[in-house]
Formats: C-alpha cells, sequence, structure tokens
C-alpha cells in the first residue's frame, strides 16, 4: 500500500463477522452488523504535544484493535475497504 496516514491517525482492516451464532444459527449478511474489530494496517508517526515534541502512539502495524461502531472514515485503497480513524477513536488493543 502507497498511503501513509499522518500524525495520530491509523489505517484499519475490519475483521469478518461471525456467520452464525453460539447456537448455530446462521446470520444473512442483511442482518450482520459491521465489526467493531480491525487490523492496524498502517499507523502515523504520533501527534505533537504543546510543546512541539512527537507523542508516540499506543498501537503500531498488526495490532488487532476494537473501536467504535460510528469510528472512522471508510475509505477504498488497493481494491480493499478501510477505515482511518484517529487513534483517539481506538477503545484498545485486543489480546
Amino acid at each position: 500500500m502507497k498511503f501513509r496516514p499522518l500524525h495520530d491517525r491509523v489505517v484499519v482492516e475490519r475483521l469478518e463477522a461471525e456467520e452464525k451464532t453460539a447456537s448455530g444459527i446462521i446470520i444473512p449478511d442483511s442482518a450482520q452488523e459491521k465489526p467493531m474489530q480491525g487490523k492496524i494496517i498502517a499507523a502515523g508517526s504520533g501527534a505533537r504535544d504543546e510543546t512541539g515534541k512527537i507523542q508516540p502512539l499506543d498501537v503500531k502495524k498488526g495490532d488487532v484493535v476494537l473501536f467504535g461502531k460510528w469510528s472512522g472514515t471508510e475509505v477504498k485503497l488497493d481494491g480493499k475497504d478501510l477505515l482511518i480513524m484517529k487513534e483517539s477513536d481506538i477503545m484498545g488493543i485486543m489480546g
């Protein structure tokens, strides 16, 4: 990918949603919610503080993260549907 996010922004690829419930019922595409987990594809260098010093991000490329349902801006890069969001939209890193 030839895209590098700036400052405290990250590029996230959504992980696929479960197509079955725990009891084995198959959920049709029209009823599935968009997954709120994704993998960091690229990350910016960090935000600047009041003194101009760059504060590095807590997330890095390859991290699997949890984010809000309406977080980020949807974009299509290299034929993939991706999200660009600020690090502050990410709720946490999955263990």
